[in-house]
């Protein structure tokens, strides 16, 4: 298995972008992520944090029909990550596993090492160099 990470993917209103929302998906089609756990987190104008699943939206209905195990994401993550959302807005929650780096992990791991640790560099910091 390749490394796994939790994604919290904010958007500016209570409603998914489906042009987004397709963008991202495209990329577990393509076999790039293999999504594993998702939610969409709700913060409404009212300040109430709301958490659906997958199925009662129909642009990402079907996409964990797969999913064999418990549900990795939460009540205390959903919390959290509303922590990062402005009111009136809304979040794709997602747990997905890096496919295209799954033969490097598995050497790494086959050699006794492990992935130490991981830093999201902020698209601001990117773009300014």
């Amino acid at each position: 298995m390749g490394p796994a990470e939790f994604i919290v993917l904010a958007f500016p209103e209570e409603q998914l972008r489906v042009a987004a929302v397709e963008a991202v998906m495209g990329l577990r089609k393509a076999g790039v992520v293999r999504l594993i756990d998702g939610l969409v987190a709700t913060k409404t104008a009212a300040g109430e944090v709301l958490a659906a699943e997958f199925d009662e939206f129909v642009e990402l209905r079907g996409l964990l029909a797969h999913r064999e195990a418990a549900p990795l994401i939460g009540p205390e993550d959903v919390r959290e990550s509303a922590g990062l959302l402005e009111r009136g807005s809304c979040a794709l929650l997602l747990v997905v596993e890096h496919v295209w780096a799954e033969d490097a992990a598995v050497a790494v791991r086959a050699a006794g090492g492990r992935i130490a640790g991981a830093v999201r560099l902020p698209v601001e910091r990117l773009e300014a160099s």
